[in-house]
C-alpha cells in the first residue's frame, strides 16, 4: 500500500510505503557499525549494486549507510545535508553523486544504489529518484566495506538497518523493485546481511562463505603498542591514468609525501637515528604507524614498533616524528583531508620506542583551548629550548573567514611549548586553489628563522590549468619571531595569509612557462640562507609527452636568487633531499634518471655532489643498479649521522607490489630492511650480508 505526500511549498514529492523490511531488523547506536573484508570477493568499481533497507532517528547529521574507504573515496551510499546521497569517485580529484530528497526521519525506507561504469542511479522506496553521469577510473576499490559507520565517528547512523544486499552487477528498476517487496530474484548476491549479529557480534549472512561483517568502533584500539616482525612500507598508488604508465603516481611510498618532514632524526645524546615510517601488514592492505631507531654505537637496528593501524592504504596518513628536549619521541599522525582523525603520540619514556601514550592536543579558538584531531602536510622542527614549530595544512575554509576563497589547500602555521596545548592556528596562504609547502628552521645563537617554500594550484580555465596537478611558481617566506610575523626574503613585510599571485615572497614565476613545480626540499646553509631543491615539468601525467623533468636548486646568496639546474628524471614525483655539509659541500641522493619502470614513480637511487653552490654538480655514485622495482622518495633525516643518512622505499611503478625499506650512509652503501627478521635486533654486518 502506498500513497503520496506532496509538499507544494517546496517544490519536493516523493513516493512513501508503509512497507517494512521483512526481516530482522539490525539497530545501530550511534557509537559502532559493522566491518567487512572484501579480500578474497572484491567489488568491481564498474559495475556493482548496493540495497539495504534504513531507519534513522534524525535527519539532522550527515550518517553513513554502506561504503568503501572514507568519504568521497571509492563508493557511499550515505544522508546529507537533507538528502540521500549515491556517490561513486572517479579520480583523485573528483567524485559524482546522484541524490534525491530524503524521506522524513523515524521510518523503514528501501534504498538501492547502482553503477555500471557510466551512470549511478539512486533508487528510493523502489523508484529511480536519482541518476548522474559519472565514468570512473578506478581499476579496483579498497577492501574494507563499512555498514553504518565510517571513519568518522560523527557520520555513524543512530537507527537500524536490514535486508542489506551487495551485487558485483547492476541490477535493473524490475529487480529493485522486487528485493524491497521480499520477493525472490534470480541475481545472486556477494553478500546478504539479513539477521542479528551473533554471540561473536558478527551479522549474519545468507550468501555461503561470503566475507563476515564484524562490529567495528572507528579507532577504538588504534593505539597498538606492537612489535612487528619485520620492516614493510606501504604501497600506494593516486589517480589511476588509463594508460600504459597506470598511475599519476605510485610504489613503495612507506615516507612519502614530499611535505612531511622529518622520518628520522639522530640524536648524539644516545648515538641512535630514530625513524618512522607507514607500514604495513603482511596482506599490505592497510597503513601502520611504525617506529625503529638505528643505534650508532652497537650498529644494530631495531625491531620496529607498530603504534596504530590509520585503517587506510592512503600513504598521505604517513607518519612524521620529533624528539622534544627531554627525549620523549613525537609521532604525528597525519590525515589526508578532513575524512580521518589525526593523532599525536609520545614515548612513555625517553629515547624508547617500546611504548607510546596518546595526547589529548588542544589548539587555541577564539582565545579558548578546543581539541585538535585534524592536520595534514606536517613539518615538525623542535627547537631546543623553545617547543615545537609545525607548518601544515588545513583544509577547512572557516580558517580564512572567506566564502570567496576557492582554496582547498590551506598553508598553515603552529606551534607548542610542550606538544600539547597548541597556539592558534596561523594561515600562511591561500592563493587560488591553494598549495603545497616544504620547510625548514634555523637557529643560530639568539636567531631562530622559520621558512617555508611553496607553489599554488592556479585556476586558469582559459588554459585548462585548474586546481592541484596544475601546481606552479615558487615562493618562499620566512618568521624570524616564531610564526608572529612573516617577511620575503629581502625582508619586505608580508601580510599572511597570501591571496595574491603576484607577491613579494614570489622566487620565480613558471606560471607564465606553463611549468609545473615540484618543491622536494629545503634546507638553510651556514650563513642562515635559504636553498630550495625541485622539479619543473610541462604535465602533471606520467609519461615522456609531460617531460622534460627538470631537477633545480634556488638559492639566496644575500642578494639575489642563483637558479641552476642539477640533472633531469623521468616522472614528477621522483625524489632527492639536499644535504649542505659543514665544509660547504651540497650533496644529493636522488631517484633521478630512469628506472627499471620506466616514467613511473622514482627509480635508481645516485648520489651527487656540489662545491660551487649546486652552480656545478657530479655524479659521484650509482647508489643501487639492476633492480626489480623503483626506489622512492630518499629522505634525509634532522641532524643525519653519517652511517644512516638516508632512508627510502621500494615498489613497483604500475602494479602493487610488496614494498621494502632501505636506508644509506654517507658513501652510498644500501642497506635493505628485512620484511621478516628474528630476535630484536639485526646487526650492520647481517644487513651487508643481505
Amino acid at each position: 500500500m502506498r500513497f503520496w505526500i506532496f509538499l507544494g511549498f517546496l517544490g519536493i514529492s516523493w513516493s512513501m510505503t508503509l512497507a517494512q523490511p521483512a526481516g530482522e531488523k539490525i539497530p545501530f547506536h550511534g557509537v559502532q557499525g559493522f566491518q567487512v573484508k572484501l579480500d578474497t570477493t572484491p567489488l568491481s568499481p564498474e559495475h556493482f549494486s548496493v540495497a539495504c533497507w534504513v531507519q534513522w532517528k534524525s535527519g539532522d547529521r550527515s550518517q553513513m549507510f554502506a561504503g568503501i574507504d572514507i568519504p568521497r573515496k571509492d563508493f557511499s551510499l550515505y544522508l546529507y545535508e537533507g538528502n540521500i546521497r549515491m556517490l561513486v569517485e572517479q579520480d583523485e580529484m573528483s567524485y559524482s553523486y546522484a541524490l534525491a530528497p530524503a524521506p522524513p526521519a523515524n521510518q523503514w525506507v528501501h534504498l538501492a544504489g547502482t553503477y555500471d561504469g557510466q551512470t549511478i542511479r539512486l533508487y528510493i522506496n523502489g523508484e529511480l529518484k536519482g541518476t548522474k553521469e559519472a565514468r570512473c577510473q578506478r581499476k579496483r576499490f579498497g577492501n574494507l566495506l563499512y555498514l553504518g559507520t565510517i571513519e568518522e565517528p560523527d557520520r555513524m547512523l543512530e537507527g537500524a538497518m536490514a535486508d542489506i544486499r551487495l551485487y558485483n552487477q547492476v541490477l535493473s528498476a524490475e529487480t529493485i523493485l522486487k528485493i524491497m517487496q521480499n520477493q525472490d530474484v534470480a541475481e545472486k548476491p556477494l553478500a546478504w546481511w539479513k539477521s542479528l549479529p551473533d554471540t561473536e557480534g558478527k551479522l549474519g549472512n545468507a550468501v555461503p562463505n561470503a566475507p563476515a561483517a564484524l562490529p567495528y568502533k572507528p579507532y577504538a584500539n588504534a593505539l597498538l603498542n606492537q612489535k612487528d616482525t619485520g620492516f614493510r612500507s606501504i604501497w600506494y598508488y593516486n589517480q589511476a591514468s588509463g594508460d600504459e604508465y597506470g598511475y599519476k603516481y605510485s610504489g613503495g611510498l612507506g615516507v612519502y609525501p614530499a611535505n612531511h618532514y622529518p622520518f628520522a632524526v639522530y640524536r648524539p645524546e644516545v648515538e641512535k637515528t630514530f625513524f618512522c615510517y607507514g607500514g604495513t601488514d603482511v596482506s599490505g592492505q592497510t597503513l601502520l604507524h611504525e617506529v625503529s631507531y638505528f643505534d650508532h654505537r652497537t650498529k644494530q637496528v631495531a625491531r620496529p614498533t607498530i603504534i596504530l593501524d590509520k585503517k587506510t592504504d592512503d600513504a598521505h596518513d604517513n607518519p612524521v616524528m620529533t624528539i622534544d628536549d627531554k627525549g620523549h619521541i613525537w609521532v604525528f599522525s597525519t590525515s589526508h583531508g578532513t575524512w580521518r582523525p589525526s593523532f599525536i603520540h609520545r614515548s612513555v619514556r625517553p629515547y624508547d620506542i617500546d611504548e607510546f601514550e596518546l595526547v589529548s592536543p588542544t589548539k587555541e579558538v577564539d582565545g579558548k583551548p578546543v581539541p585538535m584531531t585534524n592536520f595534514s602536510y606536517v613539518q615538525v622542527f623542535q627547537l631546543p629550548g623553545k617547543g615545537m614549530e609545525i607548518l601544515f595544512t588545513t583544509y577547512d575554509k572557516s580558517l580564512l573567514q572567506d566564502p570567496t576563497s576557492k582554496a582547498q589547500r590551506i598553508l598553515c602555521f603552529m606551534n607548542s611549548r610542550d606538544g600539547v596545548t597548541w597556539s592558534a592556528w596561523q594561515p600562511l596562504a591561500a592563493i587560488a586553489y591553494g598549495h603545497y609547502q616544504n620547510g625548514a628552521v634555523y637557529q643560530n645563537g639568539n636567531l631562530c628563522k622559520i621558512g617555508t617554500s611553496f607553489n599554488y594550484h592556479p585556476h586558469d580555465p582559459v588554459n585548462g590549468r585548474l586546481g592541484l596537478n596544475w601546481r606552479t611558481n615558487l615562493y618562499y617566506m620566512e618568521s624570524l619571531d616564531e610564526g608572529k610575523t612573516w617577511q620575503a626574503i629581502t625582508g619586505e613585510k608580508i601580510d599572511v595569509p597570501l591571496k595574491e599571485i603576484q607577491t613579494p615572497a614570489l622566487v620565480y614565476d613558471y606560471d607564465t612557462l606553463r611549468k609545473n613545480v615540484y618543491i622536494m626540499d629545503m634546507v638553510y646553509d651556514a650563513q642562515g640562507y635559504p636553498v630550495i631543491f625541485y622539479i619543473t615539468s610541462n604535465g602533471y601525467r606520467s609519461g615522456p609527452e609531460a617531460g622534460p623533468r627538470e631537477w633545480w636548486t634556488a638559492a639566496w646568496n644575500g642578494e639575489k636568487w642563483e637558479i641552476y639546474p642539477i640533472t633531469e628524471s623521468d616522472n614528477n614525483y621522483d625524489f632527492g633531499s639536499l644535504y649542505i655539509e659543514k665544509d660547504g659541500t651540497w650533496r644529493m641522493i636522488g631517484t633521478d634518471g630512469f628506472g627499471p619502470q620506466k616514467y613511473n614513480t622514482g627509480g635508481e637511487v645516485s648520489l651527487w655532489t656540489s662545491q660551487d653552490r649546486g652552480k656545478t654538480w657530479t655524479k659521484v655514485r650509482q647508489m643501487t643498479e639492476n633492480s626489480p622495482m623503483n626506489h622512492c622518495y630518499p629522505r634525509r633525516p634532522i641532524n643525519a649521522h653519517p652511517e644512516f643518512y638516508a632512508i627510502w622505499a621500494d615498489g613497483h611503478g604500475r602494479q602493487k607490489s610488496e614494498a621494502n625499506l632501505f636506508f644509506c650512509n654517507q658513501q652510498g652503501d644500501v642497506f635493505q630492511l628485512p620484511r621478516e627478521m628474528e630476535g630484536d635486533f639485526l646487526s650492520l654486518e647481517e644487513l651487508r650480508k643481505k
